[in-house]
């Protein structure tokens, strides 16, 4: 749920009742693919129950993804192809975003784009961030203790969780009253 945060928090009201009222609710049931590595897809979808499985052929799996996580932020950033594949490991709901649609919209509110490219920009950073953390890059190091650790968040992103969760809220609601 903490990755909504980097999101929601960052965009305004105006942009999630966008999106709440351009994306389409999909429910997913185990197995169902999201994302084939390679292909691209012509949506970008954000987790908003259950869980969903990311996998690299070669490797297998290499992470797992809840409520507030993105898919397809990668795609829609530098239009390559997906580097890995998604699939609902349990049942659940996704948001989708067509692509091009939100690149229209983003193309026509420079406001929106600013604030969603710098909800990337955070939300991208706090996963390399964690996946060095992961690997055990500067393990035995002194840590800073400016340097946010484990499931901390940023303070500058302390200020906006409330209207982050309060947003997720209101868009789970917006979508389940139009299904």
């Amino acid at each position: 749920m903490r990755k909504v945060l980097y999101i929601l928090g960052q965009l305004d009201d105006m942009d999630v009742d966008w999106m709440a009222r351009h994306g389409r609710r999909r429910l997913v049931a185990p197995g169902d693919l999201l994302v084939r590595q390679g292909e691209p897809s012509p949506h970008l979808f954000i987790v908003l129950d259950g869980r969903m499985e990311v996998t690299v052929k070669g490797i297998g799996a290499v992470a797992s993804l809840g409520a507030g996580e993105i898919i397809g932020e990668l795609s829609f950033v530098d239009s390559a192809p997906p580097s890995a594949s998604v699939a609902a490991a349990t049942a659940g709901a996704v948001l989708m975003l067509e692509k091009q649609l939100l690149a229209r919209e983003l193309a026509r509110d420079t406001g929106f784009a600013m604030r969603f490219y710098r909800a990337i920009a955070l939300f991208l950073a706090d996963r390399l961030r964690s996946t060095v953390r992961r690997m055990g890059y500067g393990e035995g190091a002194a840590l800073d203790e400016n340097e946010v650790q484990g499931d901390e968040l940023d303070e500058g992103l302390l200020d906006t969780v409330s209207l982050a969760g309060d947003r997720f809220d209101r868009l789970l609601r917006t979508l389940s009253q139009a299904a």
